[in-house]
């Protein structure tokens, strides 16, 4: 791949997650809501043409559950996902750090995590030319389901700040 080639990150939080008694925050599974809207972040990626070549997970329960349900829209378009248990607890420098692991034959990254490091690292990496409504959005709330994309030209081991293009931010609910 040419480095001047435009290349994807799509930061995706988890669907809306329950809350049970006793049960600890990584293996907290979806709410019933989060079960229902899940599959609408796959069909907007879908409609949206923004289909992952490589998915990075966190290894909790509710971004697992999210990737099965955005995998079952994707079809047999979508990767097989790597599941990462640093993406968990990562602060937005160590999450910047495993996306700059990505090999530079991947186009559209997709990386399904937790608040508040998503938002965080989507305003880190804006920059100047990003689209100003999308990063207004995603500065004030970042809800489940909060999907913001990037584009850049910089392979993902250089991304750093002020580096990639807020297209889009969304909230893809059904």
């Amino acid at each position: 791949m040419n480095a001047a080639q435009t290349r994807r990150l799509i930061l995706m939080r988890h669907a809306k997650a329950d809350y049970p008694l006793g049960v600890p925050d990584h293996e907290r599974p979806l709410a019933s809501r989060g079960n229902r809207e899940a599959p609408a972040a796959g069909a907007w990626l879908v409609e949206n043409n923004l289909i992952p070549d490589y998915i990075i997970c966190s290894d909790a329960l509710r971004t697992r559950s999210t990737c099965a349900w955005v995998l079952s829209e994707l079809g047999e378009k979508g990767p097989t996902p790597y599941v990462d248990s640093r993406v968990y607890s990562a602060p937005v420098s160590a999450l910047c750090s495993i996306i700059n692991e990505v090999p530079d034959t991947v186009t559209t990254l997709l990386v399904i995590g937790h608040q508040p490091v998503l938002q965080e690292l989507a305003l880190r990496l804006a920059s100047a030319d990003s689209d100003e409504e999308a990063v207004y959005e995603l500065a004030m709330n970042y809800p489940t389901l909060g999907t913001t994309v990037l584009e850049t030209a910089h392979p993902y081991s250089h991304l750093d700040a002020r580096d990639a293009k807020v297209t889009h931010f969304a909230v893809p609910r059904p």
